[in-house]
């Protein structure tokens, strides 16, 4: 695979966004988003801007990596509503990269980096969706997951992340569920690694991307759909409704 490739890299799951373009693994500028109900709009200009700013024509990207979730359910959906749309449009190659993933690159730049990053995000109702990384080779720059995202207590899921007797870990944590569940998780006697580490980034999202670009695990974009781990609120609401409406008239028996 050559390593000269017009990528895309997008991230809309947290609270504040970015995107970036690169030649293959290498950034050559990013931007920030507006947060939350502005994602929509500001990606797309701040999209056009990014690659007309390095002279690129608009149909000649060759790969777009998207972080697909868990997270915000409107920044996910966004995120992956503009990347099939362009995949479609220019023919680029689409990259699911789990949010979880990208966000656990981020412990790379904690000084150490711990050799098990716990990635917490507030899923509300006093959980969060987890993941747990271990590292990887030193040299490989990278961490390799041992629990995939789950909605979980973070005191329970922390509790098992760290182990016991000879099996107990040092655990370091990021994400941006710490705010949401911080006494559970000081509680837990984990690592907290610091506040910028927290957010995901479109970096991230690039460098998992290329990982696996590498590996041949590209998605169609028919197949690229958020990663959600639970329904968001408003189809489990709907589903509850509809569980409570009577089934129709029985049939009278013979």
């Amino acid at each position: 695979m050559s390593s000269s490739r017009r990528i895309l890299a997008i991230e809309t799951s947290g609270r504040a966004g970015s995107i970036c373009v690169a030649d293959g693994t290498e950034v050559l500028a990013r931007a920030g988003l507006a947060t939350d109900a502005r994602h929509a709009g500001d990606l797309h200009a701040q999209i056009d801007r990014l690659v007309r700013g390095q002279g690129w024509p608009p149909d000649s990207l060759d790969e777009v990596h998207v972080s697909a979730g868990p997270g915000s359910f409107t920044g996910v959906r966004i995120g992956v509503t503009v990347a099939r749309t362009l995949a479609w449009a220019t023919g680029a190659k689409l990259v699911r990269v789990p949010t979880v993933d990208a966000l656990a690159r981020n412990a790379l730049l904690a000084q150490p980096p711990p050799d098990y990053v716990a990635v917490v995000l507030d899923a509300k109702r006093r959980q969060v969706f987890a993941a747990l990384f271990a590292l990887a080779e030193p040299a490989t720059c990278t961490y390799r997951k041992i629990v995939d995202a789950l909605m979980v207590e973070p005191g329970a899921f922390l509790a098992g992340a760290l182990g016991a007797g000879d099996e107990r870990r040092e655990v370091a944590v990021l994400g941006e569920g710490i705010d949401y569940h911080r006494e559970a998780i000081e509680q837990s006697g984990v690592r907290i690694l610091p506040r910028e580490l927290w957010p995901a980034r479109a970096e991230g999202v690039l460098a998992v991307g290329c990982d696996m670009a590498a590996a041949g695990r590209y998605c169609k974009p028919e197949d690229c759909v958020p990663i959600y781990v639970r329904l968001p609120e408003p189809e489990e609401k709907w589903r509850e409704k509809q569980s409570r409406q009577p089934t129709g008239p029985r049939s009278p028996q013979p």
